[in-house]
């Protein structure tokens, strides 16, 4: 079971300049998105990142304000935060999926992005995986976020040339 497997965790990136999150979140089921937020916070914070919240209806929508996002306003990274938990409907399945799809897509487009959308079969798996204190499921989508913003950084105005090699 993967609750009782010790997972390694990278430290930390160190930033000279400010990094400047989005957090994007679906407080569908505002309990555990708060939790989400505040690892979210804590964690960006242990960078000095600054955060913005903004709150979108569902997970469908949180790839959209990301895109909209990533062409009209000025973030280094995105936090996405939100809860799909199964029903009896084949309904999880789309948004998970898709929610997901959707934010690979845009990272693979160069946005650096951290997917803490949980998917999970019920609230009490929502809970441990949520709490600030417990998995921290927030406080980890952020720091991909801002492993990816290092990386960004690291590889900016670095270029491979166009056309064929010499």
């Amino acid at each position: 079971m993967a609750a009782s497997e010790k997972h390694y965790t990278l430290a930390l990136p160190r930033f000279d300049k400010p990094v400047k999150l989005l957090v994007v979140v679906a407080p569908y089921y505002r309990d555990i998105a708060d939790n989400l937020v505040q690892g979210a916070q804590a964690t960006a914070a242990a960078c000095g990142a600054e955060v913005e919240v903004i709150e979108v209806p569902g997970a469908l929508e949180v790839p959209t304000a990301i895109a909209l996002a990533e062409r009209q306003a000025q973030y280094d990274g995105y936090v996405a935060l939100g809860c799909v938990i199964r029903g009896e409907t084949t309904h999880y399945d789309t948004v998970c999926n898709d929610s997901s799809r959707a934010l690979s897509l845009l990272g693979l487009q160069g946005a650096c992005i951290g997917n803490g959308i949980l998917t999970v079969e019920n609230r009490a798996q929502a809970e441990v995986r949520a709490d600030p204190a417990g998995q921290n499921k927030g406080g980890g989508a952020a720091a991909a976020a801002l492993h990816l913003v290092a990386l960004s950084r690291k590889w900016a105005g670095q270029t491979k040339g166009i056309g064929f090699r010499a």
